[in-house]
């Protein structure tokens, strides 16, 4: 009975799917966070660094990574500056999860800003995901090249 109530041979077989998988964070990736401060949200931190057993590191790292986390407010300066410094180190077909204030929390970014920064930046905004009560994410990919 209880192999067939949950589902078991799905990923969401709990019926709970955490903010690390809707990010497609997994066990030994790689994940820069950039812009922490102490307005971030602590659970979705360790949240993903459970998914991926690690620590997220800083800029600093200094060698290619997964996946950049970058948490940006309205008052963090140019987007565009933002996210070109993110693409530092990010490995070729890598994601940055640009993390934002939700609309009608303070320092929200609007939508038409990230939508109008990304291009700029070289990047292309692929989804949006849920991932906490006070922030809201957006996965944005540099356009793939021909090698």
């Amino acid at each position: 009975m209880s192999s067939t109530a949950g589902g078991g041979t799905t990923q969401t077989g709990t019926g709970q799917t955490g903010p690390a998988e809707r990010l497609g964070l997994t066990n030994g990736m790689v994940v820069q966070e950039l812009g922490w401060d102490n307005d971030t949200d602590d659970a979705l931190r360790v949240a993903i660094e459970d998914a991926i057993d690690a620590d997220m590191v800083d800029g600093d790292y200094g060698n290619v990574v997964d996946a950049v986390l970058l948490w940006w407010r309205d008052e963090d300066g140019d987007l565009v500056d933002g996210l070109v410094e993110a693409l530092t180190d990010l490995v070729g077909g890598g994601v940055i999860w640009l993390l934002t204030p939700k609309i009608g929390r303070p320092n929200a970014v609007d939508a038409a800003d990230i939508a109008e920064a990304a291009p700029i930046a070289g990047l292309s905004q692929t989804t949006s995901a849920a991932v906490s009560k006070d922030w809201s994410a957006t996965r944005l990919v540099a356009p793939k090249t021909v090698a």
